[in-house]
Parts: structure tokens; sequence; C-alpha cells
């Protein structure tokens, strides 16, 4: 009888879905932020330097992350293409994570340090020149945009507030970090940097 009630009554067949979708999704959540292994950065993990956070803007920017993702899953087909597998301690310092679930390109995780700058540079000014079967789309125009170091040392502040340990000295030398910069540079710098803390360890 009362289910009868509650599938009659639209109100409140949806004000229950609804509490029990919140309720259901704190269960699930919350305990997240307090598992060690979800809070706790791996060895070696730093915050990204002006330079790298940068690069990382014009990351999403661009949309890269409409074709790339950046986690590998335990499988091993993967492992065996990208690298060690992504864990969670990888990405404290991400906000937001670039974990994604498309890939028209390969997983972007393990990239860092697995092609010179050179190669990066010519993959991104025109990528048929080194892979010819790519479609990604060619970014040349970021070798002659100056880098927007106007507000990095906000960006910096605001992150800080949500747990990145940068310090006063970074975010007061950021500004310099970036001068002379072209937003090529800086994505370089960012793909270069990415996972190289536990890189190739099985």
């Amino acid at each position: 009888m009362t289910h009868d009630k509650i599938e009659r009554n639209l109100g409140l067949l949806f004000a229950l879905t609804l509490f029990i979708l919140l309720w259901g999704g704190l269960l699930e959540i919350v305990p997240l932020f307090f598992q060690k292994s979800t809070t706790t950065p791996v060895p070696g993990l730093k915050p990204y330097t002006a330079e790298r956070l940068a690069g990382r803007d014009i990351y999403l920017r661009e949309g890269c992350f409409n074709c790339h993702s950046q986690m590998i899953r335990p499988f091993r087909a993967e492992t065996e293409r990208y690298g060690r597998y992504s864990v969670a301690g990888e990405y404290v310092y991400d906000h937001p994570f670039q974990w994604g679930s498309k890939r028209t390109g390969p997983d972007l995780h393990r990239v860092g340090g697995r092609y010179s700058d050179a190669w990066q540079r010519a993959h991104l000014i025109n990528p048929r020149d080194v892979v010819p079967e790519s479609n990604m789309p060619a970014f040349a125009f970021l070798e002659k945009t100056p880098v927007d170091a106007s507000d990095i040392e906000a960006k910096m502040r605001a992150l800080r507030l949500v747990g990145v340990p940068y310090t006063d000295e970074d975010i007061a030398g950021a500004k310099a970090a970036l001068e002379g910069k072209t937003e090529l540079d800086v994505l370089v710098a960012y793909l270069q940097g990415l996972g190289l803390e536990i890189k190739d360890t099985q």
C-alpha cells in the first residue's frame, strides 16, 4: 500500500529518489577523502611548476583531453603499451584531474621523457611529420603565441587553498619563470613531466 502511494505521488517519488541517490553517493564518495591511498602523494610527486601549470592550461584550452586520457588501467594490454598503471596518489595535485575515457589518441599519463623535446615540438606543430597516420590537428600557432602570465600567481594562490603546497617563493617567481616563453614551450614542459614519479616500475 505504501509503495503504491509513493508511485502515484510524483513529487514524493522524485524526493525519495533524490534522497536515495544523494545518500548512496555520500556513502561511496566521502570515505575516499579519508583513505590515504587517495589523499597521499606518491613519493617524489611535486606540484606543477609555473611553466607546467601554464602548459596544463593550454592542454585544457585546446581540448586535448577530448582525445587523450591520462589514466592507465591495470590491464596487461594497457601496461605493455603505455607503462605502469596509474595510482590515485599521482593525481593529488591535479585540479581537476585529466583521467578521461576517450582515446582517439594514446593515453598520455606516462608520456613524460618518452620522446625528446624536439620530437614533442615537431609533433605539436604538425603531427603527420612524425606520425604519418595521425589525425591529430596541428598546433603550429602555439609556437608564435607568447604565454599569458598575467594570472599565474592568482592560479597558484587558488590551488594553494585546495592543498597544493606552493610556497610564497614559488608564487613570487612564477611570472619570471614564464618570461619569454611561448605556449608551445609550456605545453611541451607539461607533457614532458607527466607520469615521471613511478615511470617504468612494475
